[in-house]
C-alpha cells in the first residue's frame, strides 16, 4: 500500500523534505490555525475540522522507512487518516492508498496570544513554499485561510531559529511584512525575546 501525507505549512516547501513524489492538493472540511502547545516554546500551524473551509497544500509519498523521520519532525502532532475530503493532482496514486494529515490533538492545544509570537523564519518558509507551488494566488489563499494569528511575530531573519530555515525571496519577505502589519501584528525583535 502506498502512503502519503498532506502538508499545509512548512511541508509545502519542498526544500524542507526529500519526498520526491508530490503534487498540489486541496483538503476540504478543514482549516489552518496557529496553535500553542506545551511541547514547543512558540506557536506553529495545525489544522482543525471545519465543514465550511478548504485549504491548499502539497501531497507527497512516504517511502517504506519514511514514517519514523516524518513522525520525529512532526512530534507534537498526531496522524489523522484522510479519505474523500482530499482532492489532488497525483497521477499515480492507487485507490487503496493511505493519506494522513498531521494535526495537533485538541487536548494538547493552548490559546495563542502576543506572549507567544509567530516565528518569522518559519512563516517565511511556509509563504515561500506556497509561492513556489501555487504562485501569488497561493500566497493569498494561505493568508486568507489561516486563523488564530497571535498578535505578534518574532523577527529572527538575521539568525533563524527555525531548524529548516530556507533562503527566501526578499520581495516575498517584504510582502509578508506588509501583510502582517496590515493585520495589526506587532514585530518583536529576537534580542528582546529570550526563548529559554
Amino acid at each position: 500500500m502506498k502512503r502519503f501525507f498532506f502538508g499545509y505549512g512548512s511541508l509545502v516547501h519542498k526544500g524542507t523534505h526529500d519526498h520526491a513524489n508530490h503534487a498540489p492538493a486541496r483538503l476540504q472540511g478543514w482549516k489552518r490555525v496557529w496553535v500553542a502547545t506545551p511541547a514547543r516554546a512558540l506557536p506553529y500551524l495545525s489544522v482543525i475540522r471545519d465543514a465550511n473551509s478548504a485549504i491548499d497544500g502539497l501531497i507527497a509519498e512516504v517511502p517504506d522507512q519514511g514514517w519514523e523521520a516524518l513522525d520525529q519532525r512532526e512530534a507534537a502532532y498526531q496522524r489523522v487518516p484522510l479519505e474523500p475530503e482530499l482532492t489532488h493532482q497525483m497521477t499515480d496514486m492507487p485507490a487503496d492508498s493511505l493519506t494522513v494529515v498531521y494535526s495537533v490533538s485538541p487536548d494538547d492545544q493552548q490559546p495563542v496570544s502576543d506572549k507567544n509570537p509567530i516565528l518569522l523564519s518559519y512563516l517565511d518558509v511556509v509563504v515561500q513554499g506556497y509561492f513556489d507551488v501555487f504562485g501569488g494566488d497561493g500566497v493569498d489563499h494561505f493568508f486568507d485561510t489561516t486563523f488564530n494569528w497571535t498578535g505578534s511575530y518574532l523577527d529572527d531573519r538575521v539568525a533563524p531559529i527555525y531548524p529548516r530555515a530556507q533562503l527566501c525571496d526578499p520581495g516575498l519577505q517584504a510582502e509578508t511584512d506588509t501583510r502582517l502589519a496590515a493585520m495589526g501584528q506587532t514585530r518583536v525583535m529576537q534580542a528582546d525575546f529570550p526563548l529559554w
